[in-house]
């Protein structure tokens, strides 16, 4: 079982001993392929089979090629064989009903983002373009579901004939579904009304764009997209889509590359952005809340752990407007379990909450408007210098990154390049993290979203794209100790035109706004290792979060205000710098000093 340095931790604790971990990566592992070949090195004509609907078409195109060189065919199998023995415990085919998106959240009507994909297309001389990622079929028609959990998709298929200006769908139980009345309140429009269609999924008798839909079945797209082929031009796919259909496509007349749909997702529209924004406040007050008294139970002693945490934060969340649930699950960790990356407490390994081990909390919320994210690693007590020391070189990473300018030219940036800045800090002191530092975000979509993203990176991807004014990503460098503590900061970030000083010419500079409005841990942080710039980041954004999310807090919840007072003031530079350049003595007055004034009040409020 191969997997990257994500799960390592997971993995060595989740298989037993049947299994043999691969930790791609590391000096010394062969990848798949370099395994394969000295297993089979010697046989004659071996095979590889793979199942190409569960195989991606790069995956297949790059085993192909290395396999080839060694004599190994890769083949296809006519079956899921997996899926044949896997009679027990296996869950049903997902089949959750699908709501329209009324267009004051989404921005813009599907049809218009129709005749959008009709232009692109013609630009490209393409006559049918395939649609298979599930969120850039959901992002398209204005339409959410919950076959994936936690991501408001469905399954199905998207086939654009812009030739016979024809737009198929693929879904199950179609005609249930566009006849059944909306499970959501946020729409009163059936299915069959949204998508101009009529209700067994014909667009007979329709005029301007419509939706035929058809029941989805794998054997179904193919003979259709077979049909569709012998007649087309090119025909456009995406990077991800799976072998089974890629294969189907001359390579004369196969355009691989983002779809519109997914390059145009990504770049939110105004109303997308507003409301991208106003998720984030008030998700910002259901975290702050919980946290405020989270921390001040755990210092009185309750009993709270890893689950109890989720369970109470999902509940903050879902108090909130427009809320429908998760966008992920809460990843709640408590001392050892934060150096797990993607960590899910379970009854196995729910830890305490103490005031003696840090607190890593990675979650997030979907909302009509908007999908959040975000992490925050706290400490309610006596931590070392080592664990401050190593919050702060993550806190000067994140900072740097949030508060980059960058200039905009036809061949970038890209996300890789911006990467060093959140590792620098930790680079610099012999420290890393095995994971990317930013991913896209959708609107009440996927959490992590393409095709832009942060991260190191070597041959250039494909489906790699430039950052571009609209686009959000997360901020979230990270540290992890084996055994010991994880350490994770994470933002979601909107990319935007900035109004710089100076104005070189013919040129345009972007950067990013925060948006995520919750405090950093000041119980963490050595102010010492932080420049003035990092400080006066540091303080405007603590002041943006006291003046937006303060006034919604201070009339409704006073010990969440008192939280969040605490933790937004401000520190001034010649403060840092004198705390630089103390002398051991002048620790010891001002430690005794502070001793003292704890007599007659708040030692955080006076430190503050």
């Amino acid at each position: 079982m191969w997997t990257d340095g994500r799960y390592f931790l997971q993995a060595e604790a989740e298989m037993d001993c049947n299994w043999i971990l691969m930790k791609k990566g590391e000096e010394g592992v062969p990848s798949s392929t370099e395994w394969m070949i000295s297993v089979l090195e010697g046989t004659q004509d071996a095979k590889v089979g793979a199942y190409p609907f569960l195989l991606g078409s790069s995956s297949w195109d790059y085993y192909e090629e290395n396999l080839s060189k060694e004599h190994i065919n890769i083949t296809k199998t006519s079956e899921d064989l997996i899926g044949n023995i896997w009679t027990t415990g296996r869950p049903a085919v997902p089949n959750s009903p699908i709501n329209a998106l009324p267009n004051q959240f989404s921005g813009k009507h599907w049809q218009r983002k129709m005749a959008d994909m009709h232009e692109a297309m013609a630009e490209k001389n393409v006559d049918v373009m395939v649609v298979t990622g599930l969120d850039e079929t959901a992002w398209l028609l204005n339409a959410r579901a919950e076959d994936i959990l936690y991501t408001p998709v469905f399954l199905s298929y998207i086939i654009v004939d812009r030739k016979m200006n024809n737009t198929i769908l693929y879904i199950k139980d179609h005609v249930t579904k566009l006849t059944s009345e909306p499970t959501d309140k946020a729409t009163t429009l059936k299915l069959f009304e949204h998508l101009n269609t009529g209700r067994s999924g014909s667009c007979v008798g329709k005029t301007g764009y419509c939706v035929e839909v058809l029941e989805y079945e794998p054997d179904a797209v193919t003979r259709k997209m077979e049909s569709l082929v012998g007649r087309s031009t090119k025909v456009w796919i995406s990077p991800f889509c799976n072998y089974a259909l890629y294969s189907l496509i001359p390579e004369d007349k196969r355009v691989q590359e983002n779809t519109p749909a997914c390059v145009q997702k990504a770049r939110k529209n105004p109303i997308e952005k507003r409301g991208m924004i106003n998720s984030h406040v008030r998700d910002a007050v259901a975290l702050i809340t919980f946290m405020a008294k989270l921390e001040k139970e755990v210092k009185e002693g309750k009993h709270w752990t890893e689950l109890s945490a989720a369970e109470d934060l999902a509940k903050h969340r879902g108090d909130q407007k427009y809320n429908r649930g998760l966008s992920f699950e809460t990843i709640s960790s408590s001392g050892s379990n934060g150096a797990v990356i993607h960590y899910a407490p379970s009854n196995l390994t729910d830890k305490a909450i103490t005031t003696r081990e840090m607190y890593l909390l990675d979650s997030g919320g979907q909302y009509l408007d908007g999908t959040t994210d975000v992490t925050r690693t706290f400490h309610f007590g006596s931590r070392t210098d080592f664990e401050k020391e190593c919050y702060t070189l993550v806190l000067k990473g994140y900072i740097d990154l949030a508060s980059v300018r960058f200039l905009k030219t036809s061949f970038g940036p890209y996300g890789r390049e911006l990467d060093i800045l959140a590792r620098r800090p930790l680079w610099n002191s012999g420290l890393n993290y095995r994971h990317g530092t930013g991913h896209g975000i959708g609107m009440y979509l996927g959490v992590h979203e393409g095709p832009a993203r942060i991260g190191m990176t070597g041959k250039q991807p494909s489906y790699d794209h430039p950052i571009e004014e609209g686009q959000f990503f997360s901020d979230e460098p990270g540290y992890y100790e084996d055994g010991q503590f994880g350490v994770r900061i994470e933002s979601i970030m909107m990319a935007k035109k900035m109004d710089l000083k100076y104005k070189f010419p013919n040129s345009e500079f972007l950067g990013f706004e925060t948006i995520t409005l919750v405090p950093l841990e000041p119980n963490l942080i050595k102010y010492e290792m932080l420049s003035k710039d990092q400080i006066d980041w540091l303080n405007e954004y603590h002041k943006k979060i006291q003046d937006t999310i303060g006034p919604l807090l201070i009339n409704t919840d006073k010990v969440a205000y008192d939280w969040l007072t605490r933790r937004t003031g401000g520190i001034t530079h010649s403060v840092n710098v004198a705390v630089k350049n103390m002398a051991p003595f002048n620790h010891i007055v001002i430690l005794l000093t502070l001793t003292l004034l704890c007599v007659v009040g708040n030692f955080e409020d006076i430190f503050l």
